[in-house]
């Protein structure tokens, strides 16, 4: 059967169109701790809803699954790691090392918990995005920067996109103590809804650019 050049361009088109409209959206994991699983918030309130619901005001094909844990340090993130990643998802947000901070532990044994997370989804071709923490003085200015300088130096060397302080954005509206009040729970250690939406205006767009990759 022979088919006219104009035939042919149609039917080239039609299967164009055919395969956008079966595309399914981009699949993200958040991976990480309670900032992930939205400790203390309502339904529809925590990180995960609240940037898939920007996503889609955004018009971005992309939703982004909850794998947070409550508690979870970056040593039991890599524990878990390779079984969140099967099967593989487009894009991976790691927000791990809140915990850590917490309990003390050595910034090297982060790093290299880190470093085993970002590899596995690196070794699938998994795009990442890695959201790092800006650590107190409570242990001293060394281990403040050696913590806070990990997310970095890690971003460079698996290729991941950065950004670089969870907070940032809170810190970033004015006087911290009157921010913290407004925009954070009474343990002062997670975000109110109002805090991650304020999270979320500055994390958006960089989940957009993980999607485009």
């Amino acid at each position: 059967m022979t088919i006219h050049k104009a035939s042919a361009g149609f039917f080239a088109a039609l299967s164009l169109i055919a395969t956008a409209a079966c595309a399914e959206p981009a699949r993200i994991v958040a991976f990480g701790d309670s900032l992930i699983h939205g400790f203390g918030l309502i339904q529809g309130q925590g990180l995960v809803p609240q940037l898939n619901a920007w996503l889609e005001s955004a018009g971005i094909e992309a939703v982004v699954e909850n794998a947070g844990v409550s508690g979870d340090t970056t040593a039991g993130g890599a524990a878990r790691i390779e079984w969140t990643l099967e099967p593989s998802p487009d894009a991976l947000i790691v927000l791990l090392g809140g915990n850590d901070l917490l309990r003390g532990i050595d910034p090297a044994e982060s790093r290299r918990n880190l470093d085993r997370i970002l590899g596995a989804a690196v070794s699938r071709g998994i795009n990442v995005l890695l959201v790092g923490h800006e650590a107190p003085t409570n242990f001293g200015m060394e281990y403040k920067l050696e913590f806070e300088a990990m997310y970095a130096e890690l971003a460079d060397l698996h290729g991941a996109v950065l950004f670089d302080r969870v907070f940032g954005p809170l810190d970033a509206l004015g006087d911290r103590t009157q921010v913290r009040l407004k925009y954070m729970q009474a343990d002062g250690l997670h975000p109110n809804q109002y805090g991650v939406a304020a999270i979320v205006e500055e994390l958006g767009p960089l989940v957009a650019k993980l999607v485009e990759q």
